[in-house]
């Protein structure tokens, strides 16, 4: 496999890269957006008109990757995100951040966003040893992890660091929204040296496809919808939307918020790794739910606590154990399918999420703006999430694998 390593060390950079981006803009896009002028509102509506965006363009990229070429739609989607970044650090003007937000690559959450996530797990699974898919997609996850915790610190303190020097809020949250667009830039370059190695090896005629699915249609759409009820329930509580519950229930800023996201996104990378041997003993769809459901009773317990110093320690214990269920649902998906399918099967469950994480932004974003209803949006998504775990145990539990 040495001449195929190159690709993997490759699409590892791109991850980093990217969740680094990603987790630097969390901590200060709704705050961003707050300082030009946008209210509560304005600002969930716009973060669900984002996502709604992005899952038709990344479903569109991902259902002819696998004809058109991956490596294409790689360095299609990072001009995407250059755009976006540019876009939203020049204007505070709804409508033309709306615009961008539809058409380009922006993520309000600190978590994956685009056709990057889908294309990657396709290419990974195809240039390494299904024995060793669900390991990689751990250290994968691990490595957007820790460069997501690394970027969150890295915005909290940039912008910190711009006040005490004398820039206005506003000013300081723009550098590093400019610098997200620079970090789309770099992944055109890493996209731009994959090897051939990366792209489909397609058996079956596109008019033969449906969403660039055929054998694995059903499973693949019955995955899809439990995932968007999942992914319903997380988009209550986004990054960016949970950076904003602190700020306005506890007063913490910029550079406290970054140190959290920073713990929060290490201890979540690191708990996709036990999730690995974990899986080998009692498979990926137990450990899925066994891990899924304890880190939703933490989430929903974070708005009860009195303190920040409390509210913190309750939500960095759910991290520790809520992303266990990632690598696991990832290897899942790629199991079940072809492999001539896999990039549209990844793609499909991952707009699936998107779709379902576009709505709730705007639903969390009015109830925060009522201080009666200001912990709801913990309580909802821990509570539908829930649901969701026991949903997935009841219908895949005998077509579980190890």
């Amino acid at each position: 496999m040495a001449h195929m390593q190159p690709d993997v060390i490759l699409l590892f950079c791109a991850r980093s890269v990217r969740l680094f981006a990603y987790g630097a803009l969390s901590v200060v896009l709704a705050l961003y957006l707050h300082e030009t002028g946008l209210t509560g509102e304005a600002i969930g509506l716009l973060f669900t008109l984002t996502l709604a965006g992005d899952a038709g363009i990344s479903l569109w990229i991902t259902t002819t990757a696998d004809r058109v070429g991956r490596k294409k739609m790689l360095i299609l989607g990072a001009g995407l995100m250059v755009m976006a970044g540019i876009v939203f650090g020049m204007t505070g003007n709804f409508i033309l951040l709306m615009i961008a937000g539809v058409i380009g690559v922006i993520s309000p959450s600190g978590n994956e966003i685009g056709p990057f996530l889908s294309l990657e797990q396709a290419a990974l699974s195809q240039i390494l040893p299904s024995e060793q898919r669900t390991k990689a997609f751990a250290w994968y996850n691990l490595a957007g992890s820790l460069a997501a915790a690394a970027g969150a610190l890295a915005g909290g303190l940039l912008s910190q660091g711009l006040k005490h020097a004398g820039y206005a809020d506003l000013g300081s949250y723009r550098a590093v929204i400019l610098a997200y667009s620079a970090c789309g830039a770099v992944l055109i370059t890493l996209f731009y040296f994959l090897s051939p190695e990366v792209e489909a090896r397609t058996a079956v005629p596109a008019k033969e496809r449906v969403l660039g699915l055929h054998r694995s249609k059903g499973v693949v759409l019955k995955l899809s919808a439990l995932f968007a009820l999942d992914a319903f329930a997380g988009g209550f509580v986004i990054q960016s939307m949970v950076a904003y519950w602190f700020h306005i229930k506890f007063g913490l800023d910029a550079g406290a918020l970054g140190g959290i996201f920073f713990g929060a996104n290490i201890l979540a990378g690191f708990s996709a790794l036990l999730a690995v041997r974990l899986a080998n003993r009692i498979g990926l769809i137990s450990t899925m739910v066994y891990t899924h459901i304890p880190s939703n009773v933490l989430l929903c317990l974070v708005p009860f606590m009195p303190t920040a110093g409390l509210a913190v320690f309750v939500l960095l214990l759910r991290f520790s154990i809520s992303q266990m269920d990632v690598p696991t649902r990832q290897s899942y998906t790629m199991a079940v399918v072809a492999p001539d399918e896999r990039s549209a099967a990844s793609g499909v469950t991952t707009i699936a999420r998107s779709v379902g994480a576009a709505v709730s932004p705007s639903l969390a974003g009015a109830l925060l703006a009522s201080p009666a209803l200001l912990g709801a949006p913990f309580l909802v998504a821990g509570g539908l999430k829930i649901v969701y775990d026991l949903l997935l145990y009841r219908n895949f539990r005998k077509a579980d694998i190890r």
